[in-house]
């Protein structure tokens, strides 16, 4: 059998043919593995017809669906590459996408046709010629073809294989909190080493019923999903995720693991009475993005919810540090050891190892790092070194038995009187505040220190003064790490992974601090 992702589907419908591969939790849809897999090569040999051939780049924008998955599946099948699109994105920055990607074919769903109806009609600033629309509602766009239409035409047989091994799968923008997106590039090859570490790393299980809440454009959820199919998961997926239908879908779905971003345990912690639902079949929660505050882990703690901190990249197709159920309270706080087939380090910045606990930025090491960035060399030279190890961005430490902390981005690090503040050191002592829903910190420019903190809160209390913030702070940290001031916000800004976009923050939010 080949190294092809495409294969994966293939090989478990034949082993599992009748049990559910796919559940969509807002329309009812349930599909076999056999079911998906005859779906998935209808659209493979209908993109043979239509005459993309093994290297073409093929862009999705979908929400998450069955369209998704099966036309994900059908690309890498016959050596197409995926381009999946952040459907948040404005029409300029979809239009760098797919002209950096050379994407020729797209398949989008209704719900954006106005955004492509605005770049169908900037011609040759795209290269997108076959235009393919999902819709539920029987309206299309005059120049883009009927997708089921489409799927109907082809083939229910298995479509010639078209790629393996280090051919290219598919080109994963990066969200471009700064400048730019970047197109990160994985292989087949990359790809099936994220799934045998993942499975050598968590404890996922032949029959388990996985919710998939994250968009799948990002890598926390395409990946993911194609272990599930890999390992014979179910996944029941969320079109758009709701905090009290996830509570919902745990009783009624059987659901017994999940990824779900900081942000997203948080809404749900939020829910009146959530330890009402009957979650009695969930055995972890894995939680990614962003370091994750004690106080939530514990509050799922305390409703015997495992919550199990996860580190990954794009650029690393996923998997960099997990910790395990053994851990995840004695070492609260931590993201755990790195990934079975994976190696980590935290250097200073001369790219030497650092002592135990000295904070520095972290390198990981493995089969399953990107190819490179797409039309970037300078950008992967700058990224990846030499012997392989590339370069995170992110602020973490390491203790002696190897469980790893991360901080922050470095480029959100602030230097304050010379000395380091690293914003979630600030942000896990603000959320434990029982008015503060949500919080993010960001630097403000200061004549007397560099730099100062600044405090973005989200309240649910609006008795709650600035005043009030800053003195919560009085004790629990470090004079030089005190906020200066505080404003507040109906809600923070996030990207589609849920990671705060404090680059927009800084923007309104300019400063100069207090002195």
């Amino acid at each position: 059998m080949k190294n092809n992702i495409g294969l994966l589907l293939t090989k478990r419908a034949l082993i599992n043919p009748m049990r559910e591969a796919y559940v969509d939790s807002q329309s009812g849809l349930r599909l076999t593995f056999d079911e998906l897999n005859k779906r998935s090569n209808q659209v493979a040999n209908s993109l043979i017809t239509l005459g993309v051939k093994p290297g073409d780049r093929v862009a999705l924008a979908l929400m998450n669906s069955a369209e998704f998955l099966e036309a994900y599946f059908a690309i890498a099948k016959i050596g197409g590459v995926v381009v999946p699109l952040n459907w948040r994105l404005v029409p300029d920055e979809l239009e760098f996408i797919l002209k950096d990607s050379g994407s020729e074919t797209l398949i989008f769903g209704e719900e954006f046709a106005e955004v492509f109806h605005e770049l169908f009609k900037r011609g040759k600033k795209t290269d997108i010629g076959r235009w393919i629309q999902v819709s539920a509602t029987s309206k299309y766009l005059d120049f883009a073809e009927d997708y089921d239409t489409f799927r109907e035409t082809g083939s229910k047989t298995e479509p010639p294989i078209g790629a393996e091994e280090d051919d290219l799968l598919y080109i994963m923008y990066t969200s471009g909190t700064t400048g730019s997106p970047k197109g990160v590039v994985h292989s087949h090859n990359t790809s099936m080493w994220a799934l045998v570490t993942f499975i050598a790393s968590t404890d996922l299980r032949d029959g388990d019923r996985y919710l998939v809440a994250l968009p799948l454009f990002h890598v926390g959820s395409l990946v993911p999903v194609t272990l599930n199919i890999y390992w014979g998961v179910t996944s029941v997926v969320m079109r758009e995720f709701d905090p009290i239908k996830a509570w919902e879908l745990f009783p009624k779905e059987k659901i017994t693991c999940s990824l779900l971003v900081p942000a997203m345990l948080n809404f749900m912690s939020q829910v009146p009475n959530a330890e009402q639902y009957d979650y009695s079949k969930l055995r972890w929660i894995q939680s990614g993005a962003a370091p994750l505050p004690e106080n939530l882990i514990r509050t799922y703690a305390d409703w015997n919810i495992e919550v199990h901190q996860i580190y990954g990249l794009t650029e690393v197709c996923g998997p960099a540090c997990v910790i395990n159920a053994e851990n995840a309270l004695r070492k609260i706080g931590s993201t755990g050891q790195v990934f079975f087939h994976t190696e980590g380090r935290v250097v200073d910045e001369k790219g030497d190892d650092c002592e135990a606990g000295e904070q520095g930025e972290i390198w990981i090491r493995g089969k399953h790092i990107m190819l490179k960035y797409w039309n970037r060399p300078d950008a992967t030279a700058e990224a990846i070194t030499e012997d392989g190890w590339l370069r995170t961005g992110d602020v973490a430490s390491m203790d002696k038995e190897g469980f790893v902390y991360i901080q922050d981005r470095i480029k959100d690090m602030i230097i304050s009187g010379g000395e380091n503040v690293y914003p979630a050191e600030i942000e896990n002592i603000l959320i434990s505040h029982p008015g503060i829903v949500e919080v993010a910190i960001i630097g403000q420019p200061s004549g007397k220190w560099g730099e100062s903190p600044f405090a973005v809160v989200v309240r649910n209390d609006k008795s709650i003064k600035e005043d009030d913030i800053l003195d919560y702070c009085e004790g629990k940290l470090a004079r030089f790490k005190l906020p200066k001031g505080a404003a507040f916000i109906e809600t923070i800004p996030r990207n589609a992974n849920g990671k705060v976009l404090k680059r927009e923050l800084r923007e309104k939010f300019p400063g100069p601090a207090r002195e």
